[in-house]
């Protein structure tokens, strides 16, 4: 299972399309609010949330990543998502290349 929580609104990877991501990115910076985007991940051997800069801190997991979550991690920082000024589109590249760590 991956789901995918920008602000308020969540969805599972399968129904939350370019479109909707966008969407919902582009609408709350309009609206002048920071966006918070988690992408909780419990599949292939991964058990983990992602939390872009704005969403605050969530206290960790409580122990060290695995290697193929360290690779998810390191992913996730390529893609800019640890900025304030991340896009839709780094959202959804990263959505892309996470199936192969799947």
């Amino acid at each position: 299972m991956i789901k995918i929580r920008i602000a308020d609104e969540e969805r599972q990877i399968d129904t939350a399309d370019t479109q909707w991501i966008n969407q919902q990115i582009n609408r709350r910076r309009e609206e002048g609010h920071a966006v918070c985007v988690r992408v909780i991940i419990h599949e292939g051997g991964l058990d983990m949330v992602l939390s872009s800069a704005n969403c605050g801190t969530n206290g960790g997991g409580g122990r060290l990543p695995r290697p193929q979550e360290e690779k998810v991690f390191d992913l996730w920082d390529q893609r800019g998502l640890n900025s304030t000024s991340f896009t839709g589109g780094n959202l959804v590249a990263f959505l892309h290349q996470i199936k192969h760590f799947l």
